[in-house]
């Protein structure tokens, strides 16, 4: 990749239940993670976004979870390696089923939540999840840019398998480059300024300071963002000025 591209969690409501601004964000963005039915997202919510990803030339990425529509994803749940793969092509094939269907296709997976944080905490998990990516046969993986990518590079190298690293526009950073727990105060940032200028800070390669006040460099792919209300809407906005103008 040439640029850090944005992506965001998008597709998220579900039957009368809406979340998020997917209409108002798609524009600016290049990747869309589309939740797949198991955290959020139906198919219906499923074939409307991708619509309107493909109308806008956006990517389709799977973003597949636990099943688990009542906490959304977030809870950790206990599966085996041969089940977190079954999780994942389920969910991967029901979305590339609606893209093919209007003509795109799925063009990466970032798993959601709580398998999206397990696996980074578990290399085990994190094998399953790369081996079932591998076994779908040729997709990006997007997975979480820490202090140190070389371990999770090796496995995405040992099963063939391309890695997108991930930073976060808005979250904040213990000094291994995990993001600090949403439990925790101060581990999501609201303020619009700090927010942007993260997104710079990671876009150049420059030090964020981590949570103990160390200096943390994450090397990314990709910047995560959100587009929940108009207030973030307009902070991905300006954070796709801004990198332009870099």
């Amino acid at each position: 990749m040439s640029r850090l591209l944005l992506n965001c969690d998008i597709g998220e409501s579900y039957g009368n239940w809406n979340l998020g601004l997917d209409a108002e964000v798609m524009p600016f963005i290049d990747c869309a993670n589309v939740a797949c039915g198991f955290h959020a997202g139906d198919p219906s919510i499923m074939r409307k976004t991708v619509g309107l990803a493909l109308k806008h030339g956006v990517l389709v990425g799977a973003h597949p979870a636990y099943q688990d529509l009542q906490g959304f994803g977030r809870r950790s749940m206990a599966y085996t390696p041969e089940e977190i793969q079954d999780l994942l092509h389920y969910q991967i094939g029901a979305l590339d089923g609606i893209c093919r269907a209007q003509g795109g296709r799925v063009s990466y997976v970032k798993p959601h939540g709580a398998m999206y944080n397990d696996m980074m905490a578990n290399p085990a998990q994190l094998r399953a999840v790369i081996q079932a990516v591998a076994a779908y046969g040729e997709l990006p993986l997007m997975l979480l840019a820490t202090r140190d990518n070389r371990a999770a590079q090796a496995l995405g190298d040992e099963y063939g398998v391309i890695l997108w690293f991930e930073a976060f526009a808005d979250r904040a950073y213990d000094n291994k480059g995990h993001l600090v727990s949403r439990q925790l105060p101060g581990a999501v940032h609201h303020d619009t300024e700090a927010i942007i200028q993260q997104s710079l800070t990671i876009s150049r390669g420059e030090p964020l300071t981590a949570s103990d006040g160390s200096p943390l460099v994450l090397r990314a792919n990709t910047l995560c963002v959100h587009g929940d209300n108009a207030s973030s809407v307009a902070s991905v906005q300006r954070i796709r000025e801004a990198l332009k103008c870099q």
